[in-house]
């Protein structure tokens, strides 16, 4: 991506910003009229043994859907969605850490495509909609540009299959040095000009540099699924970055009322997925749930 096409492609978003902020533009919502889901992602899980038990908490701990990771065992998946009735609204890539399709090496590359078609497949499968996806990370060995050049070069590879499923790549603002601000995030979603490549907000990875609300109210309508976390600056002033997302739910520093008020002046009335540490007993996770429920009605 060069200077001059990131600069049309940041008019561009600027005008998408400026739409979508017009009274009436598109469906608002508020505290009385949300209708927001209660999920809870796989790995905050941590009752039971089987994908069954895991399942069967989350169903008594009160949330309407799990995100589970892909490359799991589909058919167990499958009947546990079926014997709970929970809902399964996205998968997480479970493979795109070993192989981001930033990796210098082709083959690497090559492994993070045939993981992620994997992925779009178990998704198709569960009947979700989308799937979480981080396109790589900028290290001392991998530049910002290359990067972003590599990433959108594979991810083109594969949005033909995406829209045959009908399952949206989504991708995530995760801590890999890549995409910092709103601007960036959509105008790298915004390049790819596909309906199947849109994003997946995490309210609490911003925090270290930035405030949810404002990546909300620019992001928009790309925004397709919502990953609920909280985080503490404080705690990660005093005992390192890592350990901000200790904090509880609701005693952290995400102004979760002004979160929820983003959300429904762009319209969104989809998944909140819990992505959040406490579930490790029965009664961790009904917390979890009421908590979430608090802030749908913040």
């Amino acid at each position: 991506m060069n200077r001059r096409q990131f600069a049309k492609n940041t008019v561009m978003a600027s005008a998408v910003i400026s739409t979508s902020t017009i009274p009436g533009f598109s469906n608002i919502f508020s505290p009385s009229t949300r209708n927001l889901k209660r999920g809870i992602m796989w790995g905050n899980i941590e009752v039971g043994s089987t994908i069954l038990e895991k399942f069967q908490a989350a169903k008594q701990a009160g949330f309407e859907g799990v995100e589970p990771m892909s490359h799991l065992n589909r058919d167990e998946v499958l009947k546990a969605r079926d014997i709970t009735g929970l809902k399964i609204p996205s998968v997480c890539g479970s493979l795109h850490g070993k192989f981001p399709l930033s990796d210098p090496d082709p083959k690497v590359r090559e492994q993070g495509l045939a993981a992620l078609k994997v992925t779009l497949e178990d998704a198709k499968a569960y009947g979700a909609d989308a799937i979480l996806f981080v396109p790589g990370r900028v290290s001392e060995s991998v530049s910002y540009d290359d990067c972003w050049n590599r990433s959108t070069e594979e991810i083109k590879k594969i949005i033909p299959f995406a829209e045959k499923l009908n399952v949206k790549i989504a991708i995530e603002n995760v801590w890999n040095n890549f995409l910092l601000s709103p601007l960036e995030a959509a105008n790298y979603v915004d390049q790819f000009n596909s309906p199947f490549v849109r994003f997946y907000f995490d309210c609490g990875n911003v925090l270290v540099y930035g405030w949810p609300e404002q990546w909300i109210k620019i992001l928009g309508k790309r925004i397709v699924k919502v990953h609920i976390k909280e985080f503490s600056r404080k705690i990660a002033d005093k005992q390192g970055k890592s350990t901000g997302f200790n904090a509880k739910l609701l005693e952290g520093d995400v102004n979760w009322s002004a979160v929820m008020k983003a959300l429904d002046n762009v319209g969104y009335n989809g998944w909140t997925t819990i992505e959040q540490p406490g579930g490790d007993t029965n009664e961790g996770l009904k917390d979890l749930c009421d908590r979430l429920k608090k802030i749908h009605v913040s």
